[in-house]
Order: structure tokens, then C-alpha cells, then sequence
């Protein structure tokens, strides 16, 4: 019983060690990891409650990965290392809260196997090292529903501390991805609840103090942001929220089967005692799974981080499979510790047996050497989400496109995402977004940086002494240096 009272720092401290080692191995791949990126370095510089998007208001996510991000970039700097700090510190997190959960309810042996189960699933390391929002809703989820599960584990009675806390962290999870930080706890600890006849319980989770913690976290931002644009409600939580939900047209179209395959399938090896682990009957970590993935495999669109909030209670289930079992855990772990940092690896900058995967951080680094105070830039028809970010250029951004195209709403995809951004912001939209008939106007208007595919550089042709500085793997950087030629003498 002593091993059960020495202090789990060593284990958290390794979990640490594990996520954080890694982040800078890698450049930022596109589209996710280069806009929210940026989004959270122009915070850094403008608005700090405020995500902007090529300094419009941009609204598809809350803001917590960016406040994250922002207070590591102030004290390392903005780098990948800084910008990967938030996804990695909200698995920590999740680690974190399922080792002390695993270790007061099931002793410590299940909990290393379940802390090393989950550090080791390319699932959940992959989503510790990415920069998006999915990681950031898991933890806050898993928190809050283990924080819920402490305070009820007395049918008698409510534990109210750990209540607040429960309500508190769906209040966090709402600002790291939206609604669904307060729809899935309910969805999970309801019915659960419900199951055993707990009824009472489930009306005591309404707390007017739960309900408080939640308000004063979740409330405050969304109240400014509606405040500052009236029109933020409507796209936050109704179009970004129950249309993206229903609506068939977004991107990323998969099965109703999709999850129920990707969910084993990215947390191999440990996987391998799935059916074992079924047969564990602990109904709280099996319906939390089943309500998970059954709720995003209702509509059409579908990443694969998406159920990142299905693979603690998974975890959970294979540890209590493996201690019983007496399977190998610890050469499990390294064999899939190894093949995690593989993963890594060939995902960085000069790594491939393949083609590396989309970044412009070598146009972004030429920028960066070439320029000068009161140059200006310009995207010709591509978001180029990572270019500002690498060159550390805080101005916003022209974007040649066709913006009066009438179909472009319909789109999921970058220019939507600037177009919706400059709703809110019209003069701002104006400013930074051109349709390609104003092209002239980039002549004789100072030096002028052109960030360019191959497809875009037939339209550049019509502007007078524009010259290639430098050629990347994917985009070229073109220089229209603005001298206008002196006229003809009469």
C-alpha cells in the first residue's frame, strides 16, 4: 500500500517530458497548424480577445487555444515550439486528470498502464503536437466528466466542490471548441445517471452554484464579442454550431461507420485488447465512448480528431483489460512510443521516404530576409496561413481572389472563411480583400511582396517589373518593386 501514497509527480513530470520534447521538430503543416497559428501571433499584436484572421474578426472557434498559444509565444517567442504549446499542454491535462483519476479509483498499477495507454496512442500524441482546437475540447471534456464522477460517486450525497469544478471545466470546454463542451457531459453523465435511477442526482447536477462556475467561464467572452458584432451569435452559435451540424455541404464527407473504425484504429497496438477490455463493465467509461462517437457520427463531416474525446475513457477500459491480463505493457508502450515518434518525424521539415507535407515556411523565411519597414504583401488567390506567422510580418494581408464570385458562400473552404471574417468588419474586408480587377493598382505603390502557386502567376502577368526573388518547393515569391516609369519626354 505505499506504492498507492507516493505522489504522482514522477509520472506527470514524464508525461510532460513526452508531449512537450517533441514540438518544435516539425513545421507547421497547413491548413490547421499555419492559421491557427496566426491567428493566435495577430492576437498576440492587436486584440487579445479578439481572433482575427488577416486582422478580420474570425469566428469558426472561442479563443482558449489562442490565449494558450498567445502566452507561450510572449515568453518563448513565436516559433512552431510556441505555437504547439497550447495543444500540449491541454494533453497534459487530459493525461494528467486520467492518471489521478485511475490511481484514487482503481490503484496505481491500472493508472500507469492507463497514463501510458493514452501518451502512447497515436491518437492522442498526435493531437497533443497538432495545432487545432479538438485536442483542447477533449481535455476540458474528460476533466469536467471525471471532476462530475467524483462528486457523485456518493448516491446519497454531492460532493459540491468537485461539482463547481465539473460545471467550471465545461465552462472552459465551451470556450476551447463551442457548445459541445456543455452538450457532451450532459450527454455522457444523463443518461448514465439515468440508467442506475439516480434521477435525484441528475436534477442536483443544476446546482445554482454549478451553474454560476459555468457562466462566469463560459459567458463573459461570447457577451463582449456580441456586444463589439452584433451579428456574432447568429454565426457563432447558430451557423458554426447546429447548421455546420446538419448541413450536408460541408467538407470532409464520411460514413456513418467512420469513427467506430478510426477510434480503434489510431489507438493501436493498445487495441489489440479491445475485446477483453469490453468485458470490463464499467458503465460510465463505455457509455461515455459509445455517446461520443455516436454523436459525431451523426453528421455528414467528419476529422479524424474529432473523437479525441473518446480516448481517455478508452484508455480507461484497456488498463483494467491489461492489469488483469498481465500483458506486456511496458514493451507495448515502448513499441508504440517508437512508432509515435516516427510519426513525428517523417512529418518533419527534410524527413521524406515521401513529399513532406504542405508548408510555405521556406517562402515565409525568404520573405523574412528580405524585408524592409513599409513594404506590403500580398496573396495571390491562396490563404498562405503560414507565411506571416514565419516571416513575423504583423500587417494584414491583400488577397487577390475573386471575392464577387456569387457561389463563394457556398464553399467550405479558406476564402469563405476570410469572406465570413469580413462581415463582421466591412471596411476592414475592403481593405484587405481585392478582386483581381484592381491588380494595376499594386504598380507604383512602394515595394510589394507577392506570394504565388504556379496557378496564379498567368493573372500577375499583367504587372509591370514584377521579378521572382525566390522559388519554393510550392510557391514562388515575386517582387513588384512600385517605380513608376518616368514619362516619355515631350
Amino acid at each position: 500500500m505505499e506504492a498507492e501514497r507516493r505522489p504522482p509527480w514522477r509520472e506527470l513530470a514524464l508525461l510532460a517530458l513526452w508531449l512537450f520534447a517533441t514540438l518544435a521538430w516539425r513545421p507547421l503543416l497547413l491548413p490547421d497548424e499555419g492559421r491557427y497559428a496566426g491567428v493566435a501571433y495577430e492576437m498576440l499584436h492587436g486584440d487579445a480577445l479578439v481572433p482575427t484572421l488577416d486582422g478580420l474578426p474570425f469566428f469558426h472557434k472561442p479563443p482558449l487555444l489562442y490565449w494558450l498559444d498567445m502566452a507561450a509565444m510572449r515568453v518563448f517567442g513565436a516559433g512552431d515550439f510556441a505555437a504547439r504549446f497550447g495543444p500540449a499542454l491541454l494533453g497534459w491535462m487530459l493525461g494528467a486528470a486520467l492518471f489521478l483519476h485511475l490511481r484514487r479509483c482503481h490503484g496505481e498499477r491500472v493508472a500507469r498502464i492507463g497514463l501510458a495507454v493514452l501518451a502512447t496512442s497515436p491518437l492522442f500524441f498526435l493531437g497533443a503536437q497538432y495545432v487545432n482546437h479538438d485536442i483542447g475540447v477533449a481535455a476540458c471534456i474528460g476533466a469536467a466528466l471525471l471532476a462530475l464522477a467524483r462528486a457523485l460517486e456518493d448516491p446519497a450525497r454531492t460532493e459540491r466542490r468537485w461539482l463547481v469544478a465539473g460545471w467550471a471545466l465545461c465552462g472552459l470546454g465551451v470556450l476551447a471548441k463551442g457548445l459541445i463542451g456543455i452538450v457532451l457531459p450532459a450527454l455522457v453523465i444523463g443518461p448514465w445517471l439515468l440508467a442506475q435511477g439516480r434521477w435525484r442526482q441528475m436534477l442536483g447536477l443544476l446546482h445554482p452554484l454549478g451553474i454560476a462556475a459555468f457562466a462566469l467561464v463560459a459567458l463573459p467572452w461570447m457577451v463582449l464579442m456580441q456586444s463589439r458584432y452584433p451579428g456574432f451569435y447568429d454565426y457563432f452559435i447558430v451557423e458554426q454550431h447546429f447548421r455546420r451540424f446538419a448541413d450536408a455541404d460541408f467538407n470532409n464527407h464520411q460514413p456513418l461507420w467512420f469513427f467506430w473504425v478510426v477510434l480503434p484504429l489510431f489507438m493501436l497496438p493498445w487495441t489489440l485488447w479491445l475485446v477483453p477490455a469490453l468485458r470490463e463493465r464499467v458503465g460510465l467509461y463505455l457509455w461515455w465512448i459509445v455517446a461520443i462517437t455516436g454523436f459525431f457520427s451523426l453528421p455528414s463531416s467528419k476529422l479524424v480528431g474529432y473523437v479525441l474525446p473518446a480516448a481517455a475513457p478508452l484508455a480507461a477500459l484497456l488498463a483494467l483489460a491489461l492489469a488483469r491480463r498481465g500483458a506486456p505493457v511496458k514493451a507495448v508502450a515502448a513499441g508504440s512510443g517508437l512508432f509515435c515518434l516516427a510519426l513525428v518525424l517523417a512529418l518533419a521539415w527534410k524527413s521524406p521516404p515521401w513529399k513532406p507535407p504542405p508548408s510555405d515556411r521556406d517562402v515565409g523565411t525568404a520573405l523574412a530576409a528580405h524585408w524592409r519597414p513599409g513594404d506590403r504583401l500580398v496573396f495571390a488567390d491562396d490563404a498562405f496561413y503560414d507565411l506571416r506567422f514565419t516571416a513575423h510580418i504583423t500587417a494584414p494581408v491583400i488577397v487577390l481572389s475573386d471575392w464577387d464570385d456569387p457561389d463563394l458562400p457556398k464553399h467550405d473552404n479558406w476564402k469563405k472563411e476570410l469572406f465570413d471574417a469580413g462581415r463582421f468588419a466591412p471596411d476592414g474586408g475592403r481593405s484587405v480583400l481585392w478582386n483581381w480587377s484592381r491588380l494595376p493598382e499594386l504598380a507604383c505603390g512602394g515595394r510589394t511582396w507577392i506570394a504565388a502557386r504556379p496557378a496564379a502567376l498567368a493573372r500577375l502577368a499583367a504587372l509591370p517589373g514584377l521579378e521572382t526573388v525566390f522559388e519554393g518547393r510550392s510557391a514562388r515569391l515575386l517582387l513588384e518593386d512600385g517605380r513608376c516609369p518616368k514619362p516619355a519626354a515631350k
